[in-house]
């Protein structure tokens, strides 16, 4: 029963996610936003629901390897997996602005993470702790993006002022299958952790293990599909702006809240992969500057990057 109750909150999860995405974009259609901007925010959010709802049950429920695993593992899984098969599927042209800011944004924040996380490195503290007040940091970093992203809406905005309104698109409907598909979303997610942590209790697994890899993985495939199919369709755009996005939501939102809600203490071993988590920012940010394309063989080292993480995680393990 608990096989069946998790595979039923991964599809809420994804199902919710769709909804939410095919909704909150056609409402960003209508508000007149760039395919860039519409992946780095409202698609992203989307995508990123899954993660912020269950990392902030497990931080309620007292699982907070849980909650962190989650972020960092889902994080690897967007730069390194969903990339690499978007960009191989179709080589995804990158954007000056996400070379110079989006993606170094994206470097600072799990900068910011890293530092916010080593109290007993930096403090000689006992214990290492994401608190309150380390929540809200991360909070005020995130409302310094968000402007940001803002401030750019509003030139875009006035740019493609003149062109016409979309036909068969409406405002009532798109809200609807919005708020449907993050009611699929938090009940998804509830489900996920509840019954994914059971089970790796079961088979002797860490939380942390449970959430670099089942739950991290379960919660990211409405990235992996959305940027598939954005990739197919020849939006690169969103494709890459949907990863970047949902990274940065991670980091700074996700965590945050999460942390704000209830202080995280989490398990030494998770520095490790923060410090692949950076190696692989960088490594994007590398090949996003070779000639602001990420082709065919920069998204199969990606792809292939992933799969000797996760050997790695289930050796630690």
């Amino acid at each position: 029963m608990v096989y069946i109750l998790l595979i039923i909150g991964f599809v809420l999860l994804i199902k919710g996610a769709d909804w939410f995405v095919d909704g909150s974009s056609n409402i960003a259609k209508l508000l007149r936003i760039s395919p860039i901007l519409i992946g780095l925010t409202i698609v992203a959010f989307g995508t990123s629901s899954p993660e912020i709802t269950v990392s902030i049950i497990a931080a309620l429920e007292g699982s907070a390897d849980v909650a962190l695993g989650n972020v960092v593992g889902s994080n690897i899984f967007n730069i390194t997996l969903v990339v690499g098969l978007a960009a191989f599927l179709y080589p995804l042209a990158v954007q000056n602005e996400t070379v110079k800011k989006e993606i170094p944004f994206t470097l600072l924040s799990t900068a910011a993470l890293l530092i916010l996380m080593s109290d007993a490195f930096l403090q000689g503290e006992r214990n290492n702790l994401l608190t309150r007040g380390d929540g809200l940091i991360l909070l005020l970093f995130f409302t310094i993006f968000m402007i940001y992203i803002f401030e750019i809406a509003l030139k875009d905005r006035k740019a493609s002022k003149e062109e016409p309104l979309p036909e068969g698109i409406t405002w009532g409907r798109n809200i609807f299958i919005s708020l449907l598909g993050l009611a699929a979303i938090i009940v998804g997610g509830d489900l996920v952790v509840s019954n994914a942590t059971e089970i790796a209790y079961t088979f002797g697994m860490s939380e942390t293990m449970v959430g670099l890899t089942i739950v991290a993985i379960g919660t990211s495939l409405p990235e992996l599909v959305t940027s598939i199919s954005a990739a197919l369709k020849k939006q690169s755009e969103i494709a890459l702006g949907n990863i970047v996005g949902s990274n940065i939501f991670n980091i700074l939102l996700v965590l945050g809240t999460s942390s704000v809600i209830t202080p995280l203490a989490f398990d030494g071993k998770v520095f490790t992969d923060l410090y692949i988590m950076v190696i692989l920012t960088i490594v994007l940010l590398i090949f996003s500057r070779t000639n602001y394309r990420i082709g065919k063989r920069e998204g199969l080292i990606l792809a292939f990057a992933y799969v000797v993480y996760l050997i790695y995680v289930i050796i630690r393990n």
